[in-house]
Order: structure tokens, then C-alpha cells, then sequence
């Protein structure tokens, strides 16, 4: 008898071969193959799509230098050109005002469900209250800040009260992506760090952190895409403007989802059509920068083995 024989189980004296499938679970393994690879399909369908379709209406602005360079300050019928450098600030300054303000409040709060409140009540109502937010509209988070910080302060719309909006969505979505990258974390590292007389703030920020530091990465540039791309706080709580402005407390800013906007209303100018799609393309091309960034240093920054 060969080894391969010798290996098989016996029943009332017979080897049983169990080395092959029967023509049922063949079927069913070929049939939940082919839906998997048909629903990827699908899915690759528009999204393939959209992304031809922008890159192939919007590319030949991005090869001009006076896109990156300039603004839309004083174009009009008789005058074309211009850039998008106004709105491309514009985005970055409130994007990053958004991201120094939730980051933070969101990874702490995420440290504290998972290694502090675990069980408890108070970690319970923050958790719902994350949910709550997840599900807010960006409308409503932008009319809320529009009724705190222009009706009861009386401050002016400003890029500073986008963000504040904006933080209201990133929040959550840090939020749930960072908890759920340190249940991911192995509690015998924990364990291993406390037998060696470790205080548990210490553990959390040498060894819980840095090993799910990638993954906190990567829920922060989900986050950032999420809100970048956002219009609904842009159009209630700061105009827009064609002229570059830096300063996120004083006077109305640009940001591409409103000059795509904007663009998209004077379709009589020379090259707004034109101008939409490269602004779209510009979103996408900073999301995906921002993407790359962010797995280069979770991949510098993390934890290697030996």
C-alpha cells in the first residue's frame, strides 16, 4: 500500500479517499467563483469608467504650469486662463485645520474605548454618539456649526467654520478605524509589556500604537478623503472666491468642490467646462497623494520584527 494510502482514514477495513469533491460542492465552489469574480466586475465597471472619463476631460489643464500657479482672479469672456491655485490651497489650509483638531480627539477617544472604558457606561454613550455621527449629513453638521459660530457669536463665514464642520465628520470615521486597529493589537503584547513592570500608558503609547500604526494611518487618510471632497459645509459657511486667500479667519476662500461648482455655473466662460474636470482630476490626484504619504510612513514608522 502506498504512503499516500497509509495516510487515509479506514472504515470497516476500506481507506476512504477524501482527496477529491463531489460533483455538488464542485459546483458550488465553481458557481460562488464565478458570482465573486462577476460582482468584482460590476464594481470595477464605474468606477473605471468615472475615472477615464475625468482623467480624459480634465488632463490638459494639469500639464499647464498656470494651473498650479495661478487663480481664477479677473478671468472672464474676454480673458482665458488661469489655475486653480487658489482652490487648491484652499482645500489643503481647511483639510489640515480639520485633521490637527480631529485626529487627536479621535484617536484618544478611540485608546479610551478600547483600553480604559472598555464595559463601561461612559464608554457605551461614547460609542453611541459615534454612531450618531456617523450617520449625520453633511448639511445638517454644517448647519449646526452655521448656528453656533455665525448666529449665536456673530463671527463671519470663514474657512476655520468649514472646519469645524468638517471635524464633526472626520471624527467617527477616525474614530471607528483606530478602535477597531487596537482590538486588532494581540493582548498578549500587552500582557508581555505589564509583566515587565510597564506603567499601562507607557505600553499604550510604545506598544499598542506603534503596532497599529498603519492601520491609524490609513483611517486618517480615509478620513481626509472623506471630508475633502465635502461641499455642503463650504457653500453655508464660507463663499467662494477667485482670488488666493490663505488665511482661514478673514474673508471667503476657494476650495475645488466650490470652484467646481462655481465653474459649473458660468459654462459661458472660455474653458469652464474644462476647468470642472481638471478639478475634479486635481481632487482625486490630492486624495491619492495623500494615500501614498500615508503608507510610506506607516510602512517607515511601524514596529519590525526580527
Amino acid at each position: 500500500m502506498s504512503l499516500i494510502a497509509e495516510n487515509k482514514p479506514a472504515y470497516d477495513g476500506k481507506v476512504l479517499d477524501l482527496s477529491g469533491k463531489s460533483g455538488a460542492r464542485a459546483f458550488r465552489n465553481t458557481l460562488a467563483t464565478v458570482l465573486i469574480v462577476l460582482a468584482f466586475v460590476l464594481a470595477m465597471i464605474p468606477l473605471v469608467w468615472i475615472l477615464f472619463t475625468v482623467v480624459s476631460k480634465g488632463y490638459h489643464l494639469l500639464l499647464t504650469a498656470d494651473w498650479w500657479s495661478q487663480s481664477q482672479r479677473g478671468i472672464t469672456v474676454r480673458r482665458e486662463g488661469g489655475g486653480a491655485y487658489h482652490a487648491i490651497m484652499g482645500t489643503l489650509i481647511m483639510a489640515l485645520i480639520t485633521a490637527v483638531i480631529a485626529v487627536p480627539i479621535a484617536i484618544l477617544g478611540a485608546i479610551f474605548l478600547v483600553e480604559y472604558g472598555k464595559g463601561t457606561r461612559t464608554a457605551k454613550v461614547v460609542s453611541f454618539m459615534i454612531d450618531i455621527l456617523t450617520g449625520v449629513p453633511s448639511i445638517v453638521a454644517a448647519l449646526f456649526i452655521y448656528a453656533v459660530w455665525i448666529t449665536i457669536f456673530g463671527f463671519n463665514r470663514v474657512g476655520f467654520a468649514v472646519s469645524l464642520a468638517l471635524v464633526l465628520l472626520m471624527l467617527p470615521v477616525v474614530l471607528r478605524s483606530t478602535e477597531e486597529m487596537l482590538k486588532l493589537v494581540p493582548d498578549e503584547l500587552r500582557e508581555a509589556s505589564y509583566a515587565l513592570g510597564v506603567p499601562k500608558w507607557k505600553t499604550i503609547l510604545k506598544v499598542v500604537v506603534p503596532t497599529a500604526f498603519g492601520g491609524i494611518v490609513t483611517g486618517v487618510m480615509l478620513g481626509l478623503a472623506r471630508v475633502m471632497g465635502e461641499t455642503a459645509p463650504l457653500l453655508i459657511l464660507v463663499g467662494y472666491s477667485k482670488n488666493i486667500n490663505l488665511n482661514p479667519f478673514n474673508g471667503f476662500m476657494g476650495a475645488l468642490p466650490t470652484m467646481i461648482n462655481q465653474d459649473r455655473t458660468e459654462l459661458a466662460l472660455p474653458n469652464a467646462a474644462d476647468r470642472v474636470w481638471a478639478a475634479a482630476l486635481t481632487l482625486i490626484l490630492l486624495v491619492l497623494a495623500l494615500n501614498l504619504l500615508a503608507r510610506l510612513i506607516a510602512r517607515f514608522s511601524a514596529i519590525k520584527s526580527k
